[in-house]
């Protein structure tokens, strides 16, 4: 019986043009998202000195991690994700930023997910449209891991869509409304979400990283409603965060800052 060919190697430029990609489609339902990433970015800087430690939560393939080393010559990070594909793409496609970056492949939904990760306390934990995928539960324990590992002090920089609570439906419609009117050529507007994943599961070299991703990533978010943004506040108080606010908005596309 004839073994299984191993994938042909996944290529610097081609994980680089895949990164690329990725960064156009997150574009076409964010048109300010570089704008969010600005604003994170000024809360690193306003809080941290220039050599810090960084936690990326819900990494992917680097969008937010390239962008605080780009901006903070001195800083490290650890990019932590579930998605093999991502990771994959991060791996290769940005790679470790001259030692800078370190990759850890660990579901933030399990316990002790931060033995994958570099040992000793933080300055910062960073995120950006990920953590919207953690139930409520998961959320919680999650924010109680952090405090335990960020250094007093140190901040959680949380760029996602905070809902307004189920109190003000009619702002959340009108939420809504204009995320729909702001996207770039309404709904047709350049490569989909579900586009840009029916694609990338063709390239030859992932088909590893393809197979391991249907055992382990659902098929759809949580059937579980995240929580809003008054939820995240409180969460972050029981924690052992001293406070949190939010820093920058579009609507329900925020930037949620919690101090240690």
């Amino acid at each position: 019986m004839t073994a299984p060919s191993r994938p042909p190697p996944l290529r610097v430029a081609r994980a680089r043009e895949w990164r690329r990609r990725w960064d156009r489609q997150q574009e076409r339902y964010l048109p300010d998202r570089e704008e969010r990433f600005h604003a994170m970015l000024d809360v690193l800087s306003a809080a941290l000195p220039a050599r810090f430690r960084f936690l990326d939560l819900g990494a992917g393939c680097g969008s937010l991690s390239e962008r605080v080393l780009h901006e903070f010559p001195l800083a490290r990070g650890a990019a932590v994700d579930f998605d093999p594909i991502l990771l994959r793409l991060g791996r290769v496609g940005l790679g470790t930023v001259g030692g800078r970056l370190s990759w850890h492949e660990a579901d933030l939904r399990k316990p002790g997910w931060t033995r994958t990760v570099p040992a000793g306390r933080f300055d910062a934990a960073v995120s950006t449209t990920a953590l919207h995928w953690l139930a409520p539960a998961e959320l919680n324990a999650l924010y109680r891991t952090l405090a335990r590992r960020l250094r007093p002090g140190g901040v959680l920089v949380n760029g996602d869509h905070l809902a307004y609570p189920a109190t003000s439906e009619r702002m959340r419609r009108l939420a809504r409304r204009a995320r729909w009117e702001s996207s770039p050529a309404g709904p047709s507007g350049g490569e989909s979400w579900r586009r840009w994943w029916r694609e990338v599961q063709k390239e030859p070299a992932l088909r590893e990283e393809v197979e391991l991703r249907a055992d382990r990533v659902p098929p759809h978010h949580e059937r579980v409603p995240p929580l809003d943004l008054d939820g995240h506040r409180r969460a972050l108080a029981r924690a052992g965060f001293r406070a949190s606010e939010v820093v920058w908005s579009r609507w329900e596309n925020r930037v949620l800052v919690a101090v240690r």
